[in-house]
């Protein structure tokens, strides 16, 4: 659902190519103060490169991971949700008289999905006959003069360096993350057949899990961001529960008022079906989880990654050097580097193995 009632769209007429439209628009380019500038890259006139190219300059790999019906990707869908969660108030087209009539028509309809603020910029004298056939139907205001385009379309530019604390990206050091020590559990859990809302969870069998400082916070939130643009794989990863159940989670088992989300469990492997508290800077990854969910599913499809997508979840957290507490070097199986997803499990039939035999040594004394 769009924020808010969607503005009239912004055409800016660049009559002469001047660089002047384009060196302002990419300096006005800023993600965080919910600007986003879009320089459509040449040769392609698919509309999913389109998206693609939306979601790099969102800071994303273009590429969704997994299979999708009809081998078409949900790259506008996701694209749509990263948008609306983040949220994007801002996007600026550059290269619009390229468009096709397709392409500007998938534009439009982001912009009445969001609400955003959509400039499109025409480096020509008049609106080629594809963007003005797409706007026939549009409530667009049209201007050719620059300094209106830079104070009310562009934005200005953002000009102050970097904090010297900003997060260190995904190829930096590995975060070792005790949250993700259940992500392959071997528990499984399905999902409520019924309606079902859970009361707030209490950890009978197991430690809640310890809170994220503010700066490892930052950082895994920043990693995750780069490291896709599929919004349930990312939101999948900041939940710390086993990889089967977030399966269970339904878009209605999140709620973005209360900031929980909502696990099934009926046979009770762990501590049955709850309401997890969301912390602060995994809110966006599940309010895009849900958005995405809105847009491609219906109420009974997955609103987190489904136990199929094991691998593709692995890569991602892999790809944002996220890791749970590794072995240590006498205890491991495989070559050192490779990340062991199952040293909790590994660590847990051990004792379960050992329990009988030493039963069994202290009957016989």
């Amino acid at each position: 659902m769009p924020l808010a009632a969607p503005r009239p769209i912004a055409v800016v007429i660049d009559r002469h190519d001047d660089a002047i439209h384009t060196h302002t628009a990419l300096a006005a380019h800023h993600p965080p103060s919910g600007r986003i500038t879009l320089h459509p890259g040449p040769g392609t006139t698919s509309e999913t490169g389109l998206a693609h190219d939306l979601l790099v300059a969102l800071g994303k790999p273009p590429l969704l991971p997994g299979r999708f019906p009809g081998g078409r990707q949900p790259a506008w869908e996701a694209a749509a949700a990263w948008m609306t969660a983040l949220p994007i108030t801002r996007l600026t087209v550059l290269r619009a008289h390229r468009l096709t009539a397709r392409r500007t028509m998938r534009l439009l309809q982001l912009h009445a999905l969001t609400g955003i603020h959509l400039t499109l910029v025409c480096h020509r004298p008049h609106l080629p006959a594809a963007l003005h056939q797409a706007l026939r139907t549009a409530d667009y205001a049209l201007t050719a003069d620059f300094e209106a385009a830079r104070r009310h379309y562009y934005g200005m530019p953002i000009t102050e360096p970097p904090p010297a604390d900003e997060p260190a990206g995904p190829a930096d050091r590995w975060l070792t993350l005790p949250a993700l020590d259940r992500l392959v559990s071997y528990d499984s859990p399905s999902p409520c057949a019924a309606p079902c809302t859970p009361p707030p969870i209490v950890f009978r069998h197991r430690p809640p899990p310890a809170p994220l400082t503010a700066h490892i916070a930052q950082q895994v939130a920043h990693r995750l961001h780069a490291a896709t643009a599929h919004p349930r794989l990312a939101a999948a990863l900041t939940t710390g529960a086993s990889l089967q159940q977030p399966a269970t989670a339904r878009p209605g088992d999140y709620d973005d008022a209360a900031a929980t989300l909502a696990l099934h469990d009926r046979a009770r492997y762990t501590d049955g079906c709850a309401a997890y508290p969301v912390p602060p800077w995994a809110g966006v990854f599940l309010r895009a989880a849900a958005c995405f969910a809105r847009l491609v599913s219906s109420e009974e499809q997955e609103l987190l990654a489904a136990p199929g997508d094991r691998g593709h979840l692995l890569r991602v957290a892999e790809t944002a050097r996220l890791r749970p507490p590794q072995p240590p070097a006498a205890r491991r199986k495989g070559p050192v580097g490779r990340v062991e997803w199952d040293w909790r499990e590994r660590q847990e039939a051990e004792r379960y193995e050992a329990t009988p035999a030493s039963r069994v040594r202290t009957s016989r004394r």
